[in-house]
């Protein structure tokens, strides 16, 4: 038995696995974001803490009350990127900047414009973005020099997590790749550093783990926190991107991988490092060596469908209604759906990026504009999965909650023009945090199995060619609009004080 934690930006899950793969408990805390100043997103690592430990604890006390043996091994896997700042004990500094954190954008505008952003794409396969750690560190010496000064390590969430409860001051190279990693020999590479400007921060960063990574045991604190025997087997995992990518049994390159979650996360894997074309998206190690996933973590998830809903003034369970009352097309409604205060960082980069809603008339009806959302968000799917580069005979597979909405995996297949497979539960970044503990404790492990799909969603083939010009008119205005936006990145004012 073993428990895979996923520490997810809204909610944290611990699920209790045997060692076949099958689920036998699953818990889960939602998490809270603070907004301390418009455009400012932040967590505290203590909330996040005290999370780990009462869902890794109520998974114990179910598998107890079951008759279940109780687990030997943790795997652990949590939301990337933003700035975790931590003492020497791990303790936080201030609170945790997150991923979705605009303060940064005048620095990324900067950088783009300057032409540094892509000299380092070319460099590392990475574009940088306002909620990364490069620029953040930037801000934070900018506006915090104290806290850099009184800071151990700029770690991110999975590592926070760790050391509280291994004691291990340590990253792995998923985590790691984004933005300072040379990702074909999984090092910091100096030069990026200094291109970004910030070497003399360089103390901060953790050591990356080797690949399998090595287990470490809870320790007494630890165990007080989740219940769990000191000394039992922590493995520091990977970045939840990463580990969805395995949980979800995406194996053969150029296959790919949408997660509607918090960020639309669209990936693919690959077998080689390209750093060519238009400069865009992430390059991440995943456990061998010779695989990355080039992925395009859009910043249009499912809190662009909560707004919309809230919107109009209905809940998340008439989703299903809403799309069954509107016709495939939404009746010409087009939505740009980026509604993210720090913009956009895949399939490009712009803090200033805003959404758009065409098409709008007395006839337009809150199920249509519901409707025209998700085909957006979807439309921003496709995209993303062609830049990173999706095989023409590539199996797609899907995550994350909004995939529990049986009709809005529909206009995702529709949209793609391509069969999904949904993965195995709903609990796919925890299977992957577990996975991939397994192959650090050395434990054979049947892939097939731990990953087979349960469910295919075909797309309905007499939608294609209304999908597929939806797609195109998108892209036009998507062309017509970038480099037109303002607001507050566009004028220098996000994250001012």
């Amino acid at each position: 038995m073993l428990i895979g934690l996923d520490a997810g930006t809204s909610v944290v899950k611990a699920t209790a696995f045997t060692d076949e793969g099958d689920v036998v408990a699953v818990a889960s805390r939602p998490m809270r974001t603070m907004v301390p100043a418009p455009g400012r997103m932040e967590q505290d690592l203590e909330e996040v803490v005290a999370a780990v430990g009462a869902v890794v604890r109520e998974v114990n006390q179910i598998m107890a009350a079951g008759g279940w043996p109780a687990p030997d091994l943790l795997g652990i896997t949590a939301q990337g990127d933003g700035l975790w700042l931590l003492d020497e004990r791990g303790r936080s500094l201030r609170p945790a900047i997150l991923w979705s954190d605009a303060r940064a954008a005048p620095i990324v505008a900067e950088w783009v414009a300057s032409g540094l952003a892509e000299r380092a794409f070319r460099r590392s396969g990475n574009m940088v973005f306002p909620g990364a750690a490069a620029p953040l560190l930037v801000a934070l010496e900018r506006d915090e020099p104290a806290s850099l000064s009184r800071a151990a390590t700029a770690a991110y969430c999975k590592d926070a997590i760790l050391q509280r409860l291994t004691g291990a001051r340590a990253t792995d190279a998923s985590d790691a790749s984004v933005p300072f990693l040379d990702v074909r020999a999984r090092r910091y590479d100096t030069a990026l550093l200094d291109l970004y400007g910030v070497a003399a921060r360089r103390d901060l960063l953790a050591p990356v783990d080797p690949t399998p990574g090595p287990l470490r045991p809870l320790t007494p604190e630890g165990a007080a926190l989740t219940g769990l025997p000191a000394g039992t087997p922590v493995a520091g995992g990977l970045l939840d991107l990463c580990a969805t990518m395995v949980g979800a049994g995406v194996r053969r390159p150029g296959d790919g991988l949408v997660i509607l979650g918090t960020t639309l996360g669209c990936g693919v894997l690959i077998d080689r490092v390209a750093t060519g074309g238009a400069a865009a998206g992430m390059t991440l190690c995943l456990p061998e060596p010779d695989r990355w996933a080039r992925v395009m973590p859009a910043m249009v998830g499912t809190p662009s469908l909560e707004w919309a809903l809230a919107l109009v003034g209905v809940g998340r369970d008439e989703l299903e209604a809403l799309l069954a009352e509107s016709a495939p097309g939404a009746g010409g409604t087009v939505v740009l759906p980026f509604f993210s205060t720090a913009g956009e960082r895949a399939p490009f980069v712009d803090p200033a990026a805003r959404g758009q809603v065409l098409g709008l008339s007395l006839e337009t009806t809150r199920a249509t504009l519901v409707r025209a959302v998700c085909e957006g968000i979807a439309y921003s799917a496709r995209h993303c999965l062609e830049a990173a580069g999706l095989a023409a005979d590539a199996d797609v597979f899907v995550s994350g909650g909004g995939v529990r909405s049986p009709a809005w995996r529909q206009i995702l297949a529709d949209v793609l023009g391509r069969p999904l497979k949904v993965a195995r539960h709903s609990e796919v970044g925890a299977r992957g945090a577990a996975l991939v503990a397994l192959g650090a404790a050395r434990r054979p492990v049947d892939e097939e199995r731990w990953t087979r799909t349960e469910i295919e969603v075909e797309p309905y083939a007499a939608r294609g060619a209304l999908y597929d010009a939806g797609y195109v008119a998108y892209r036009e205005r998507l062309e017509t609009t970038r480099g037109r936006w303002s607001g507050p990145a566009a004028n220098g004012e996000v994250g001012s004080s």
